[in-house]
């Protein structure tokens, strides 16, 4: 993580959209526990808590290609590094937004259930079980880990209506 330092806590400038290859990009494995990993955290948070209805945020969204995600919904808050996801196969359609997507929301279906397993900011084992929105969040965040953005989950012809919609908005500049 050398080449992206944090010499104090901020909240990102900026989250990536959609359209960037930095969200395209598999993020590398957390290797190093030390006081940047702990930096890139807070930060992340600090950014993921500093507007409303923002329940998660992985760190290629602030330009991080690091496998670092936060999450805070419905009283439950934390970290993942490098998480690993056991999924349920009971599915359910619900509605889906992204922070590099802002304003769009979009019925997407996902597990009802996961179980997340990864490591906190010290480098100790943390599992996490996730219903409802909750496991939704996590399949979101770790899915831009993987350089997948959640459009790339519907199907074709609503892909393509998804995304006329996003090139619309930044047409009309709202």
């Amino acid at each position: 993580m050398s080449a992206h330092r944090f010499g104090e806590l901020r909240v990102a400038q900026f989250i990536r959209a959609f359209g960037d290859p930095l969200l395209r990009t598999v993020a590398e494995p957390v290797t190093v526990f030390d006081r940047e990993l702990r930096d890139l955290v807070k930060s992340l948070t600090l950014t993921m808590r500093a507007g409303a209805g923002r329940a998660g945020l992985a760190a290629p969204q602030i330009g991080i290609p690091r496998r670092v995600v936060v999450y805070d919904y419905d009283g439950k808050a934390g970290h993942l590094i490098n998480p690993r996801l056991e999924l349920s196969p009971r599915r359910i359609t619900a509605d889906e937004a992204c922070l590099s997507a802002p304003g769009h929301w979009w019925p997407l279906e996902r597990s009802y259930m996961v179980t997340a397993r990864g490591r906190n900011m010290q480098g100790k084992p943390v599992t996490v079980r996730a219903l409802g929105v909750l496991a939704r969040v996590l399949q979101h965040e770790v899915d831009h880990l993987d350089g997948v953005l959640f459009v790339d989950h519907l199907p074709e012809d609503e892909r393509e209506r998804f995304l006329a919609s996003l090139e619309e908005q930044v047409v009309s500049g709202s």
